[in-house]
Parts: C-alpha cells; sequence; structure tokens
C-alpha cells in the first residue's frame, strides 16, 4: 500500500506556502509538495513520467509507455518552490524550461497541457484571495 498524505494535512501545507512571508519550516513545505505530486498522480494516473522534486518527493505519472525497472522513460525533477509554482500556476512550463528551473527529458516529459493543477490552483487563490481581506 502506498502511504499518502493527509488531505487536511496537504491543504494546510499548501496554504501556508500559498501565504507565507517568510521561508516555510522543512516539514510543510514537504507536506505541500508530497501532497501536490499526488494530486498530479492521482489526476493523470500512469508510469510514463517520474516527477521528482528531492528530497521531497516523487511520483510517477502520465498514461504511456510503463516501465518496470530502472529509469522511467521520462523524467522530470526541480526544486521544491518551482514545482510548487507550477502547480500552482504561478509559473509557466515554458518559463521554468527556458531558466533552466526545470530539467526534463523524455517522450511525454512536457508538462505544459498537466499544469497547473486545478485543485492546487484553486486552493491557493482561495487561500490568498482570503488572505488579501
Amino acid at each position: 500500500m502506498t502511504r499518502r498524505t493527509d488531505p487536511d494535512a496537504g491543504r494546510a501545507a499548501l496554504t501556508a506556502w500559498a501565504t507565507a512571508t517568510e521561508p516555510l519550516p522543512r516539514r510543510i513545505l514537504a507536506t505541500a509538495v508530497r501532497w501536490s505530486l499526488e494530486l498530479l498522480a492521482d489526476e493523470f494516473p500512469g508510469r510514463a513520467v517520474e516527477v521528482r522534486v528531492p528530497p521531497h518527493g516523487a511520483v510517477q505519472a502520465v498514461a504511456g509507455v510503463r516501465h518496470t525497472r530502472g529509469t522511467p522513460p521520462a523524467v522530470v525533477e526541480t526544486d521544491a518552490a518551482t514545482w510548487l509554482a507550477l502547480a500552482s500556476g504561478d509559473l509557466d512550463w515554458a518559463t521554468a524550461r527556458r531558466t533552466a528551473r526545470v530539467d526534463a527529458s523524455g517522450e511525454r516529459s512536457d508538462l505544459t497541457e498537466l499544469l497547473p493543477l486545478p485543485g492546487v490552483r484553486r486552493l491557493v487563490a482561495q487561500a490568498r484571495a482570503e488572505e488579501g481581506t
């Protein structure tokens, strides 16, 4: 059985990230990253692309060629800040690639059509709107 992030903890961590004015504690950042990665895998099930956000987490997602051993056919790797910005819509894929904030290789590694994640984008927008009121 795959370990999953508690949804309430994931929402709380993502909300904390969205409204942070200072650097977050590592455990909160890690929870936000893991939960958003899990949402990606839920939204786009498969094993064709491995998305890595070291040291916080990695998931396999996107339908297509399935692998069972070794390096997957497509790998996307980035840092936590970039991943959360992509997942929330604060950063678009083309800009992230152009500025070398994402390393992506292999077939299906272009996540332009998959990001931002609707649930993450909605939660972040709501948290920021409430923070501003």
